[in-house]
C-alpha cells in the first residue's frame, strides 16, 4: 500500500488464529476504502462512501459475532466486558450511519479518524487479552477447530 496507506495491518496484531487475523484485516480494508472514498469528496465518492460505509457494518457484525463465539466456546472471563465494547461500536457506527443517510452532516473524515482509532487499539490491545487466553490454555486446537 505504501506510504499514502491510512490504516495498514501489521504483524504485531495478530490474535494468533489464522481466521480472526483475517478478518481484522478485512475489517482494515474496509476501513482503507472509507478513508479513499473520503479523499474523493465527489458525488462519487459519497455514494462509494456509503457503499463502504454498510460494507463495514455488516462486516463487523459477522466479526464480532465470530469473535464472542469462540470467547464462548473457551470460557474467556472477559466475555461480558468485550461484548460490551463491541456493542458501544456497533450503536455509534449505525448512530452516524442513520445521520449520514438522513442527510445530517457527519463530517466523513472525522468519522473513518474515529474507525481507525477504535479499530486499531480493540485489535493491539482488547483482542490480545483473549488471544493470549487462547494461547495459554488447552483451548488453542478447540479454536483453531472452531474456525476451520
Amino acid at each position: 500500500m505504501g506510504d499514502d496507506s491510512f490504516i495498514a495491518w501489521k504483524d504485531s496484531y495478530s490474535v494468533g488464529i489464522p481466521k480472526i487475523d483475517e478478518q481484522h484485516q478485512e475489517l482494515i480494508n474496509l476501513t482503507q476504502r472509507l478513508h479513499q472514498a473520503c479523499l474523493s469528496g465527489s458525488e462519487t465518492g459519497k455514494f462509494y462512501f456509503k457503499k463502504a460505509m454498510h460494507d463495514l457494518v455488516s462486516y463487523v457484525t459477522f466479526h464480532f459475532s465470530a469473535e464472542e463465539k469462540l470467547m464462548e466456546r473457551m470460557g474467556f472471563p472477559e466475555l461480558p466486558e468485550h461484548k460490551k465494547e463491541h456493542e458501544g461500536f456497533v450503536k455509534k457506527v449505525l448512530e452516524d450511519v442513520k445521520k449520514f443517510e438522513s442527510g445530517k452532516s457527519i463530517v466523513p473524515h472525522t468519522f473513518v479518524r474515529f474507525l481507525r482509532e477504535w479499530i486499531l487499539t480493540h485489535i493491539a490491545k482488547t483482542d490480545q487479552k483473549y488471544s493470549s487466553y487462547i494461547a495459554n490454555s488447552q483451548h488453542k486446537k478447540v479454536s483453531e477447530e472452531l474456525l476451520l
